[in-house]
């Protein structure tokens, strides 16, 4: 009962950010033990920022309120089915599980590029939409070799 009382609450939030005019349909919920550890709306237009996703917003929020970059023992409820942005940060913030309620296939229906996104990763880079360049200068290891000297670096 809990896991529909969730969702609901995601797609109210959906529901009134579209209703208020503060970006598109799309709602998220972070609970973690049966409690509420944040919400997020898609907040895109609102922000000028493309990765402001309600699922982004909720993870940010969450963290911040948790003070970790790791969200185990937390589960996702959000309105739509996360798209590949939203669906990385998951697994980076190592998120339990997902619930969602509406599809990609249904965004795509009212206008959302989750679908073509998803379509984009699975081509050899050549083929893709967007333009790729390799460009190695002679440093570009060097990141990589002090991260893997740094005694004191915490993983992630």
């Amino acid at each position: 009962m809990k896991h529909e009382m969730f969702m609901r609450m995601a797609v109210d939030l959906a529901l009134e950010n579209v209703l208020t005019n503060k970006g598109g349909p799309f709602g998220a919920v972070i609970v973690r033990n049966g409690r509420i550890i944040s919400i997020g709306r898609n907040q895109v237009t609102a922000k000028n920022d493309p990765s402001a996703h309600a699922e982004i917003e909720a993870i940010r929020a969450a963290c911040k309120y948790l003070n970790t970059y790791q969200l185990t023992g937390c589960e996702l409820y959000t309105s739509s089915e996360p798209c590949p942005m939203c669906l990385g940060a998951v697994y980076w913030a190592k998120l339990n599980g997902i619930y969602y309620a509406a599809t990609s296939k249904d965004a795509a229906k009212i206008g959302f590029e989750d679908e073509y996104i998803y379509k984009q990763f699975n081509l050899p880079i050549e083929h893709r939409s967007i333009p790729m360049f390799r460009i190695v200068p002679e440093n570009t290891y060097a990141p990589f070799n002090a991260w893997i000297k740094q005694p004191y670096k915490q993983g992630y």
